[in-house]
């Protein structure tokens, strides 16, 4: 692995008299697989929407590959450009358009944000959809797929700009132990490619077998951190063996 491709220094936003987010620090570097946990409320969600510049923060900086956010007010479209082919970030109900099928959500962004002429766009959403499996799957709506055919799908729509860093919020939230394996390796996958991918995530299985590092985060805070299976195993933190105590309450591993 090369070089940080993502650089969060000192991020802070509040909404009102709450604090969301105090003081953020955290990287990603080329072909990792960066997973952030926390209770729900903890800020990393907020922490992806910041990196795509979807969410102003009141301090800290940002930087994607080159790019840099500062805080303020969230820069006008027409100079996040550039930011747009570099980053991507998959929601957690997949964000596709439902009017649209299956390889016209993919093509969209080809064809009217880099002006890639529509044969050619539809070739590589195809060759996409492909490389996930569900190139069966391009005429389809939204509604006509099962959770994780949209999850792929939105992963294709989130890849045809050739973004070197992936977002993905709660990805596997409804997905089957099988699908999510299957996802997992497909995300493996993406960052032996060379890909960057930081996903949000309350799914310690998920997070301890694909995982290349893991992030807690605690009331805005990044509370501990290190390689996924050592943390998972070896929690330091009290906001992380309480995250595994609540876990392990709600989804109970047959005996």
């Amino acid at each position: 692995m090369s070089g940080a491709v993502l650089t969060v220094s000192g991020l802070s936003l509040a909404r009102g008299a709450q604090a969301v987010l105090r003081g953020v620090d955290l990287s990603a570097r080329r072909g990792e697989l960066v997973a952030l946990m926390g209770l729900s409320g903890g800020g990393k969600t907020t922490v992806l929407r910041s990196v795509a510049a979807l969410e102003p923060f009141d301090a800290g900086t940002i930087d994607v590959d080159g790019f840099r956010l500062a805080a303020g007010p969230t820069p006008r479209e027409r100079h996040l450009a550039p930011l747009r082919r570099k980053v991507a970030l998959v929601f957690q109900q997949h964000g596709l358009f439902e009017h649209l099928d299956a390889l016209r959500n993919v093509t969209l962004a080809l064809v009217h944000v880099l002006g890639v002429p529509r044969g050619e766009a539809e070739e590589k959403a195809g060759a996409l959809l492909s490389s996930l499996g569900v190139s069966h799957r391009t005429g389809a709506l939204p509604r006509q797929l099962s959770g994780g055919e949209a999850q792929r799908v939105a992963i294709a729509r989130a890849l045809a700009v050739d973004p070197p860093l992936l977002l993905m919020d709660e990805p596997t939230a409804s997905l089957d132990p099988a699908r999510r394996a299957d996802l997992g390796e497909t995300l493996v996958r993406l960052a032996a490619e060379g890909r960057t991918l930081v996903v949000t995530s309350h799914d310690d299985d998920f997070v301890r077998d694909f995982a290349t590092r893991l992030l807690v985060m605690a009331e805005g805070r990044v509370v501990e951190e290190g390689p996924a299976r050592e943390v998972l195993a070896r929690p330091a933190h009290a906001a992380t063996r309480a995250l595994l105590a609540g876990a392990a309450r709600s989804s109970p591993r047959p005996a």
